[in-house]
């Protein structure tokens, strides 16, 4: 919310220093993101009038003009400028920079030749005076400044400082307004604010027009039906006679650029005038496009057509609340009035409005429509009913006060909503223990009377009435806040909390640590990745479509197409990753994430209640290129995870066909399922019954790596974190130093390539008894010495017993059972090397 603080002062007293009057309202709750002050990288730049304009001789569109600024010139005559703005003309006064003058940036303007005449300064646009484009007079945004005509009458205008005589000398306060504080969306809310924190009084702006006519009644032009009244609960009409549609005064034009807006003509700068300095949206409707003199407010036809200000027609819904005459909708209510009855150049009599609409609906209807205006982001927020009459009368008033028009006197006021102020009770005893506070009840009294609330007091308890504008104001322990900023939040003690709380971090968040410092001390680098994503990610993965990872949780009102749904694989994320690395020439790179995942449970169709929610879940992605990276590091760096995890039994299975990954180089990580509940899995692999499916890692398709740029080969995986999480067991027991020797046996086998090495450590570990300490793969080898169709494992065993040195016979028994097994069960045979 713009405030320019010369407006402020209008309704109360603050403090000359800006910054103590920021410091105080910042500490009684008021947040400012900016304060600006405009003008003082302005100097040298006059008032002048335009004598003369003729045509440059060597230019078709520049012109020459002759320009009095009264003696502001350095020989005390007029200037000379040569300028190529279309809107120049004799008599009009202009901000003019003249020779050694300096505009903001730090703009340096100096005399010179164009196209060999002399230009003894410039006139200057709006803009260059640092207005941004979007607050430049509509009648003036195209070409040099050309100031109201009413500034001629001033005495000595002529030649004086345009700084000065503009009054652009100007501070203007960027207040940061909360939701909940709508009546803070306006200058007098501000001024109201400012009041209380310094104890002054609050003056309030003329809601009366002066020589209002009773010649006729505003009944005698419309009249006002409200069919739905739970959407619309009060509506005011004015009407305004001998309209002059004209630029508006210069004060008015200047406060509303001040205040972020573009000064358009009379009638249309009142209405944002009021709604800027009361807060309520005001809309005004030419009558003589009001058919049958009727207003009715109901909900529009579904589907109906409607042609908005902006020119665009719009679909209505029958939600929609519109502003209809006797024929026709006028004005889509609370966002944007109608092109069939917009002030026109010749209008000469008007319907001023002034409602109240809900805020539910005007937020839906601005949100389904992709209308966002100062008018709906205001009623969103909530505006008080009771303000209506008032905003309309202000209206009026300003009408009559800029000679814009002739007022009736009366109202037509449509007021179905109407509700009696609602005292509520408030505990002093309360308050002093909810701000930790001794105040007595005269000084909290006071400080609720100075926030404009009516207090009635007995011993220890204030029945208190809010204004109406302070609609978040509903319970007791609202006015603890009311109490405590105007008593000054940096006068509150500052205690501990007096409870015995600790803090910690949950089982399954610990887990989340744990994977991140696992995998960071492997050298892997976390990222984090959007949620929202497009729809055509699991398209570049390859996933098969009856996958249940393309069951999207779709968005009802997405940014684009790109965030459209919401991710079910972070696997598309992780590869896009990995891709800008490649693409940004870093030779390796190895990432992870830990991220929610979401899915529809295939009916809804991404359309979700209360009562039919989608599974959201966390997994874990890694991907790596470059390197020393290869399909078993990442199994190394997995088991490593899975060991931390303390989840033992692991088994690696080869998946011949997933999509996503290279054929014959992807393995489905199985765990034990005696750990309870089952997870499901996200990566659509059946399981075996007695092990869940938690995963799946390996090389990347190389199409899929194509599909993103990534010329080296990349592996990945993605896991179910929830699962593993479920799984894992952080209990350590001890366990003492080996006392007995081991003993170490090499074997290599020759065996068929069908034979995957989890098979081998199965009936190994099967087979080994107690005594079989552990068996590590060392070698895969395949060569001219290995028939087609075989290859060479070769595995360490290692053997010990707790209680006893093992002797030869001891382990021959074992080993020998194992190569039995191995040869029964998988064909493999003893390798002579």
């Amino acid at each position: 919310m713009l405030v320019p603080v010369s407006w402020l002062k209008e309704y109360t007293q603050i403090p000359e220093d800006v910054k103590e009057f920021a410091d105080k309202m910042i500490l009684s709750g008021s947040n400012i993101e900016t304060t600006t002050t405009f003008g003082e990288e302005i100097s040298g730049v006059v008032i002048g009038k335009v004598l003369s304009v003729e045509p440059h001789e060597d230019s078709d569109h520049l012109v020459v003009c002759m320009v009095d600024v009264s003696g502001a010139s350095e020989d005390g005559q007029p200037v000379q400028i040569v300028t190529g703005a279309p809107n120049v003309r004799t008599g009009a006064l202009i901000p003019t920079a003249l020779h050694g003058s300096t505009l903001p940036g730090g703009v340096k303007i100096k005399k010179g030749k164009l196209r060999g005449v002399v230009s003894n300064g410039m006139l200057c646009s709006a803009g260059e005076l640092g207005f941004e484009d979007k607050v430049v007079p509509v009648l003036h945004k195209d070409g040099i400044w050309i100031l109201p005509e009413e500034l001629s009458d001033l005495p000595d205008i002529i030649g004086s400082d345009a700084v000065k005589a503009l009054g652009l000398d100007e501070t203007v306060i960027d207040f940061e307004i909360t939701p909940n504080r709508p009546d803070c969306l306006s200058i007098l809310g501000m001024a109201r604010e400012a009041a209380a924190v310094f104890d002054k009084e609050l003056t309030l702006p003329s809601f009366k027009a002066e020589g209002e006519s009773s010649d006729a009644s505003p009944t005698d032009y419309i009249s006002v039906e409200i069919k739905k009244p739970a959407l619309c609960r009060r509506y005011v009409a004015r009407i305004a006679e001998d309209i002059v549609i004209k630029e508006s005064p210069w004060w008015l034009q200047r406060r509303l650029m001040f205040s972020g807006m573009r000064p358009i003509n009379s009638i249309v700068d009142i209405t944002n005038y009021v709604m800027l300095e009361l807060g309520h949206p005001i809309h005004a409707f030419d009558i003589r496009t009001i058919a049958q003199g009727k207003i009715i407010v109901d909900t529009a036809k579904d589907g109906e057509k409607f042609t908005t200000l902006d020119g665009s027609e719009r679909t209505l819904t029958e939600s929609m609340l519109l502003i209809n005459d006797g024929e026709k909708g006028v004005a889509v209510a609370g966002v944007m009035g109608g092109l069939n009855s917009e002030i026109e150049a010749d209008t000469r009599a008007i319907l001023v409005e002034a409602a109240n609409f809900s805020s539910d609906n005007i937020r839906l209807t601005s949100k389904r429509l992709g209308i966002r205006t100062e008018a709906s982001s205001r009623y969103e927020k909530g505006v008080s009913a009771a303000l209506s009459g008032d905003a309309a009368g202000r209206v009026c008033a300003l009408i009559s006060e800029t000679g814009s028009g002739k007022v009736l006197a009366g109202a037509v006021d449509n007021y179905p909503g109407k509700t009696d102020p609602i005292a509520i009770d408030v505990r002093t005893a309360r308050m002093n223990k909810l701000l930790g506070t001794s105040l007595t009840q005269e000084e909290m009294e006071g400080f609720l009377r100075r926030l404009g609330m009516t207090v009635v007091s007995e011993p220890g308890l204030l029945h208190v009435t809010p204004p109406h504008v302070r609609l978040d104001l509903k319970a007791e322990v609202d006015f603890s806040e009311e109490i405590g900023r105007i008593y000054g939040y940096d006068n509150l003690d500052v205690t501990l909390h007096k409870d015995n709380v600790e803090a910690g971090k949950s089982y399954r968040w610990t887990l989340r640590d744990v994977t991140r410092d696992v995998l960071t001390g492997l050298g892997i680098f976390e990222i984090q990745t959007y949620s929202f994503v497009s729809p055509k990610g699991v398209e570049r993965i390859r996933l098969p479509q009856e996958s249940e990872a393309r069951r999207f949780v779709k968005l009802i009102n997405p940014l684009g197409e790109e965030n459209s749904v919401m991710r079910t694989l972070l696997l598309p994320n992780l590869l896009e990753a990995l891709a800008l690395n490649a693409k940004r020439s870093n030779a390796q790179a190895a990432l992870f994430e830990v991220g929610n995942t979401f899915r529809t449970d295939g009916a809804s169709d991404g359309d979700f209640s209360m009562t039919a929610l989608p599974t959201e879940s966390v997994h874990l992605s890694i991907g790596a290129y470059g390197g020393n990276w290869d399909f078993f590091t990442l199994k190394g760096v997995i088991e490593g995870l899975l060991s931390r995890f303390g989840i033992s039994g692991v088994v690696f299975e080869p998946v011949e066909d997933s999509g996503s990954w290279h054929p014959g180089r992807c393995a489905r990580v199985l765990i034990p399922t005696d750990f309870g509940n089952t997870p499901a899995d996200p990566t659509d692999v059946p399981a075996e019954p007695d092990a869940l499916a938690v995963g799946l890692f390996g090389e990347i398709h190389p199409d899929v790596g194509s599909a993103y740029d990534i010329d080296a080969p990349v592996y990945a995986a993605e896991l179910d974190l929830d699962a593993l999480i479920e799984a894992s067991n952080l209990m350590r027991h001890y366990e003492p130093l080996d006392k007995y020797p081991a003993v170490t046996r090499d074997i290599s086998l020759l065996a068929s390539e069908d034979v995957t090495v989890g098979q081998v450590t199965s009936i190994v570990t099967s087979n080994g008894g107690r005594i079989l300490e552990s068996v590590k793969l060392f070698d895969v080898y395949r060569g001219k010495q290995i028939p087609d169709g075989m290859k060479s494992l070769s595995f360490n065993l290692v053997y010990r017993a707790s209680d006893r040195t093992l002797t030869d016979e001891d382990v021959a028994k074992v080993h020998g059972k194992i190569l039995s097994a191995l040869s029964a069960g998988t064909g493999a045979q003893l390798r002579e090397i």
